[in-house]
């Protein structure tokens, strides 16, 4: 490890125990200025938020646009600010601050019988909240995290949601990834799956918005092999009246069901065009909640 990752690694935990320890409205008002500034310093990041939105609401005007611009930002650090306090969290608090809605007595239903369940996520919203939720009100998760720098920072991401309940798995240095969430589903696991961006290069080209993007097809691929129960979960944010911290609303589409014509490979790719269909509707309605600062579609200029 660098000289730069230590500090970084020692900044990052710094941070981490003042921001719990910050009264509520003084936490979000800080990262609120944050995300003020970084959206005036327009840097890669910020710009690429806003070719993404561009695309997928076409409609606006330049005035408009960067409002919404401006609006995701803040959206994104708000989730930095939940991630940095989760430690203050309860299952009781944690519960007072999600709804569910759409599909979410069905996906219930599922895992009341003892059957596996998978989710197909997108970056949007609090999934961290959702995630330390479900442990103890829906049901331990098994999910997958891609590896940060530094290291530290990464492997103590980990060791506070495996503390939650959670089971993490890296998706690169790792054994034998697919296995074990194949494993975890035999057992009747509950395995949500961030998934609207390609990160193995494996994917499968879809439309979303009416443009060509690539998502992961591990959700689909899990759910035709073993017969778990595959649903896209959209989760965005909304206001609490008297609160600096908003409530995240998990909103779940249809069960995706593979169609049995075709090859394996044309009903993954069916079934994961059906849950980027979900989720585009989510992103279309609540666009300033889709945390999307990289490349997200096929054929944009670099």
């Amino acid at each position: 490890m660098t000289l730069r990752e230590r500090a970084e690694g020692f900044a990052y935990r710094a941070a981490w125990r003042l921001v719990c320890r910050l009264p509520e409205r003084t936490a979000y008002g800080a990262f609120d200025r944050v995300a003020r500034s970084l959206h005036r310093r327009n840097g890669r990041s910020v710009q690429q938020m806003r070719t993404n939105y561009a695309a997928v609401r076409p409609e606006l005007t330049a005035k408009q646009l960067e409002s919404l611009v401006a609006e995701g930002v803040s959206s994104y650090l708000r989730y930095w600010c939940d991630a940095f306090r989760l430690p203050r969290e309860t299952p009781a608090t944690l519960d007072a601050r999600i709804r569910l809605t759409g599909y979410d007595a069905e996906a219930r239903a599922v895992v009341d019988r003892g059957e596996p369940l998978i989710l197909f996520l997108g970056h949007l919203g609090n999934w961290d909240h959702c995630g330390a939720w479900a442990t103890d009100h829906f049901a331990p998760v098994t999910t997958v995290a891609e590896r940060l720098k530094p290291e530290s920072v990464f492997d103590a991401f980990v060791d506070f949601r495996e503390s939650l309940g959670m089971r993490i798995l890296p998706l690169t240095g790792g054994d034998h990834v697919y296995s074990q969430l194949r494993e975890a589903i035999s057992r009747g696991g509950f395995v949500p799956l961030l998934s609207d961006r390609d990160l193995t290069r494996s994917g499968v080209e879809v439309t979303l918005c009416g443009h060509r993007t690539r998502a992961a097809v591990g959700p689909a691929k899990l759910a035709l092999e073993t017969g778990a129960a595959l649903f896209p979960l959209a989760i965005t944010y909304e206001p609490i009246p008297g609160r600096a911290a908003q409530r995240v609303v998990a909103r779940f589409g249809p069960r995706v069901r593979p169609s049995g014509e075709g090859t394996a490979e044309v009903q993954v790719r069916e079934m994961t065009q059906q849950c980027v269909d979900s989720l585009g509707e989510t992103i279309s309605e609540r666009t300033q909640d889709w945390h999307m600062m990289q490349r997200a579609f096929i054929g944009e200029p670099r």
